[in-house]
């Protein structure tokens, strides 16, 4: 059984940088697509950033060059570096397992097994 726990959120001002961070157990992060999704209460979750074991990676529009993910293969962890935070990026971050990934999106399992979260507060 995969579970994941998401931590590194908080409240932070616009402008300022924040670094998430996913451990992962009962999957091999390393030879698994991976991203990272956020929720607004009333919005559909969406894919922020995912990557495939070939460094494939996909970026919401709004945080490219912004946002990079990576992972640790030994820690089995996976991360989300946040930089230029904007209020518009206020949300609760979930981690997850990806099934599809292609330049245009980014596809969780369905149905998922979603983590707690972590969530992420930008003051402007």
């Amino acid at each position: 059984q995969v579970h994941v726990a998401e931590s590194g959120g908080g409240l932070v001002q616009a402008g300022e940088s924040l670094r998430l961070s996913c451990t992962v157990s009962g999957l091999n992060v390393g030879q698994t697509t991976m991203g990272w999704f956020r929720q607004v209460p009333g919005k559909e979750r969406e894919a922020v950033a995912c990557a495939n074991i070939q460094d494939f990676k996909y970026y919401l529009d709004s945080v490219k060059d912004r946002f990079t993910i990576s992972r640790d293969n030994a820690k089995n962890t996976l991360y989300l570096q946040m930089n230029s935070l904007k209020s518009d990026d206020t949300a609760m971050y979930y981690c997850s397992k990806v099934t599809t990934l292609t330049t245009f999106f980014c596809l969780p399992p369905s149905p998922n097994s979603w983590g707690q979260g972590t969530q992420v507060t930008v003051s402007s």
